[in-house]
């Protein structure tokens, strides 16, 4: 008999005496499990080993075949067994973590067959990078970036209303859609950060527990609290975070429990929302436990729907939409047929389940965001004049057109090209910019300079006309202008707007 095979009758032997702990032992083998679904994941061990890291690689497990298999549980290991085996010779080695990103696994694990490509075999480029959980190559026609900061509140509170724990678990998670190997910069309003700069009065958080992405340059972050990191294709959880600090409850919760002897119970519960009116909470399920052997359930609410779960003993009130300052009640009836003498065991709490969109519990802030360096575009010089602009472009001013169709070396000045990073965001123009305009039609952008569709100038508009662009008033002999970047052109009412910048000797 192995091993594993003692496992489930010790486990069922701790569990009918009430002894039941996350690590079991028979000889000198120790076994740290978990559950997951209907599924027990066990790892053994003869020496003295570090628990907190046998727990997270069995976390990890669980994460890796759910991204796999979708949902892990009896059926899907069954169907999925071959995949199973040489994902476990992937993740462990010799009885030592070895590739635990699922993204790294499925480039060389995969569900799909391939053609056989003859010559020296070669490991996939993300195990031997120094960016191993990102690709190389990858191009989107759209960058788009999502981030949320996701937070949970738990509290313990006594009978009394005295809360006798209050803690924050938070996390910050991103979904990236980004070409290329892109390097970007995040900062929180974080305690030491704002201690630091002198900003010890601002607003700001001090986070616990900190962990971070396998992405993020952790050396940054020790000098100066910046987030830099390059990050993985797709989703992925960036941070998560605790803090210890005192909670108001979201949801105030209020019972009233009367109980009468060898015939029935009553529920009496009041829930009050103590944020503010421009909040809302969402999906929020209240759990009440109640009697094992309580029958005939009758339920009076002013809101919402009520819901008796006998398997676990408790019944679940759903309210859809719960708005800020407000209070809601329901009543519940239960019959007792059996009820002898008071229960011994205790009773666990009243539980509230809740999410309130766009807000924080915590005041955590995301105070500054973007690429950590300016985009690198190249310096475009013409060779002769011409070789840029087919046409003459004019440039309006009240209506008067300013003379620009000098050639080089005249008197009135060269015209030069540059194209150079300006800004990253419509909202973010140099105050100096002014309604001049400099007006150009298709035929004047030569094939290097030209964009390339229709859609591109104004997207949003389906047809190329004029195009409309923003020009500096100064210095006085220079004008900057600023049209959308070809690949990443998105109408200007937009935050994510990528400009370029042309800067043209006009000396007028």
């Amino acid at each position: 008999m192995s091993e594993v095979e003692h496992f489930m009758p010790i486990l069922m032997e701790k569990e009918e005496e009430g002894m039941l702990s996350p690590i079991l032992a028979h000889g000198g083998v120790r076994f740290m499990w978990i559950k997951h679904n209907n599924l027990y994941l066990v790892a053994t061990s003869k020496k003295n080993a570090c628990v907190s890291l046998v727990f997270s690689f069995l976390y990890k497990v669980v994460q890796v075949f759910s991204e796999y298999f979708k949902e892990l549980e009896e059926e899907s290991i069954r169907d999925n067994f071959v995949i199973i085996y040489e994902l476990l010779d992937e993740l462990m080695d010799f009885g030592y973590p070895q590739t635990t990103d699922s993204k790294i696994l499925q480039e060389y694990i995969t569900q799909e067959g391939h053609k056989l490509e003859t010559g020296a075999p070669r490991p996939p480029a993300t195990v031997t990078n120094a960016v191993s959980w990102r690709s190389e190559g990858i191009k989107y026609r759209k960058n788009e970036v999502f981030l949320d900061v996701i937070e949970s509140v738990n509290l313990l509170v006594s009978a009394n209303g005295n809360v006798l724990r209050s803690e924050i678990v938070g996390s910050i998670k991103m979904r990236v859609f980004l070409s290329g190997m892109p390097e970007l910069r995040l900062g929180l309003n974080d305690k030491v950060l704002f201690d630091n700069t002198g900003r010890g009065k601002s607003k700001s958080v001090e986070l616990e527990d900190v962990k971070f992405h396998q992405c993020v340059r952790l050396s940054r972050f020790e000098n100066d609290r910046t987030i830099s990191f390059i990050p993985p294709d797709g989703e992925f959880e960036l941070m998560s975070y605790r803090l210890n600090t005192h909670v108001k409850p979201l949801i105030w919760i209020e019972s009233v429990i009367e109980k009468h002897s060898h015939s029935r119970i009553e529920y009496m519960i009041k829930a009050k929302s103590q944020f503010k009116r421009r909040s809302t909470a969402n999906n929020v399920e209240i759990h009440i436990p109640v009697p094992n052997d309580a029958d005939s359930p009758k339920f009076k609410t002013t809101v919402g729907s009520v819901k008796w779960v006998p398997e676990n003993s408790e019944i679940v009130w759903s309210i859809k939409s719960f708005p800020g300052g407000k209070e809601y009640l329901m009543r519940a009836h239960f019959g007792l047929p059996s009820v002898e003498a008071e229960d011994k065991e205790g009773k666990p709490p009243i539980s509230v389940k809740f999410e309130i969109p766009y807000f924080t519990t915590s005041g955590i802030q995301i105070t500054s965001s973007g690429p950590s360096e300016a985009l690198r575009w190249p310096t475009l010089l013409p060779r002769q004049w011409g070789s840029w602009w087919k046409g003459q472009p004019s440039l309006q001013e009240g209506g008067t057109p300013l003379d620009t169709s000098h050639p080089p070396g005249s008197t009135q000045g060269p015209l030069l090209l540059q194209v150079h990073p300006l800004c990253r965001c419509h909202s973010r123009l140099p105050s100096p910019f002014s309604q001049k305009r400099l007006i150009f039609k298709k035929s004047h952008l030569c094939p290097q300079v030209s964009l390339r569709g229709r859609n591109e100038l104004f997207p949003s508009r389906g047809q190329i006309q004029p195009s409309v662009l923003f020009s500096s008033q100064s210095p006085k002999d220079w004008e900057m202008l600023a049209i959308p970047l070809a690949a990443r052109s998105i109408w200007p009412d937009r935050q994510d707007h990528c400009f370029v910048a042309i800067l043209l000797n006009v000396s007028v």
